[in-house]
């Protein structure tokens, strides 16, 4: 989501109005978590330095992926996003790196990957927008176009156990979700249970790192089936 990640693929059911929250999409992330959400995101990105073929799925205004291009000479990106002003913002944002950018305005749930093949995918505050199906179904479909050894990079909010969870996290997720609601028209009301299904899809994670008491976490993922890639090494 934007403020739960503004900008992501899936609609959740109806007119989704992501495009309007583009130009105020960066102020109003900083308005309510600062700078966690984008550290969030960065987690990882010293192990995304050799990735070559990488899959991004609802960036918003796609400062990661203006960041990923400048850490990673060599990469070359594929944006998926519902809203063609955020994929606008996006290429904006990769400035002298656009030319290794491609860019698709499309619902994940009815899209596909065509002959690509990925060694990076990354889904930076995007699951949230799915239902636990929606989740598992992708990442089946995914599969098929990973390279042997491709890591699956997310980044979510999460209700962790016990008392700050409770009394923390889980009103904090539902606001969210409500203010989301009401600024885009999202259906979905609850955070999906995304790592089951991306254990049932046959992945397993290999790394994760949390912050904010565990309300957020960033995670790498990889299918049990392949092996290790070379730039995958941790």
């Amino acid at each position: 989501m934007n403020t739960m990640v503004a900008g992501n693929v899936a609609r959740g059911g109806g007119t989704l109005k992501f495009g309007r929250l583009a130009r105020v999409y960066r102020w109003m992330e900083g308005l309510t978590f600062g700078p966690y959400l984008w550290r969030c995101r960065c987690a990882f990105l010293e192990e995304m330095a050799e990735a070559q073929e990488t899959l991004a799925l609802g960036d918003g205004d796609g400062r990661f992926t203006a960041a990923l291009l400048k850490r990673n000479r060599q990469v070359r990106v594929n944006a998926v996003d519902v809203s063609e002003a955020m994929l606008r913002s996006l290429r904006r944002r990769a400035g002298a790196d656009e030319g290794r950018v491609r860019t698709e305005a499309r619902d994940v749930r009815e899209w596909s990957p065509a002959e690509a093949e990925y060694d990076l995918v990354v889904t930076h505050f995007f699951l949230d927008c799915l239902t636990t199906e929606d989740v598992r179904r992708l990442a089946e479909r995914l599969k098929a176009n990973l390279r042997p050894g491709a890591r699956w990079v997310v980044s979510e909010f999460a209700v962790p156990s016990g008392w700050f969870g409770r009394w923390v996290a889980r009103p904090v997720v539902g606001f969210l979700y409500r203010a989301f609601g009401v600024l885009t028209g999202l259906k979905v009301r609850r955070l999906p249970e995304w790592e089951l299904a991306l254990k049932a899809a046959g992945f397993r994670r290999i790394q994760e790192r949390g912050s904010l008491g565990g309300l957020l976490t960033s995670q790498m993922w990889m299918a049990e089936t392949s092996e290790p890639s070379r730039f995958a090494q941790l």
